[in-house]
């Protein structure tokens, strides 16, 4: 009966762990996809009337800020993932 229920747990956990792992993950890509398709394809026009480095803002954002802000999620999803190991000990 131990088993079972110690079986059971374990399950359980790995549920929400993976809840979580899969919650972050859509949250990240829809961040991501807002940056890159939102910015750099749907508010182009109004994001143009700004400047970086001399570039439209819109046009800054297809060519360089996607890719920036998708390596900033990237070290966000390795921390939070790490926080969420250790908080299902399942860390090594």
């Amino acid at each position: 009966m131990s088993d079972e229920n110690e079986t059971h747990q374990t399950s359980e956990a790995e549920g929400a762990y993976w809840r979580e792992n899969i919650r972050l993950l859509v949250t990240l890509m829809a961040i991501w996809f807002a940056c890159s398709f939102g910015a750099g394809i749907l508010f182009r026009d109004f994001l143009d009337q700004f400047t970086v480095g001399g570039y439209p803002l819109g046009f800054w954002f297809a060519q360089q800020g996607s890719i920036y802000i998708f390596i900033a999620l990237i070290f966000y999803y390795v921390v939070k993932m790490r926080k969420l190991e250790r908080k299902y000990d399942l860390d090594d």
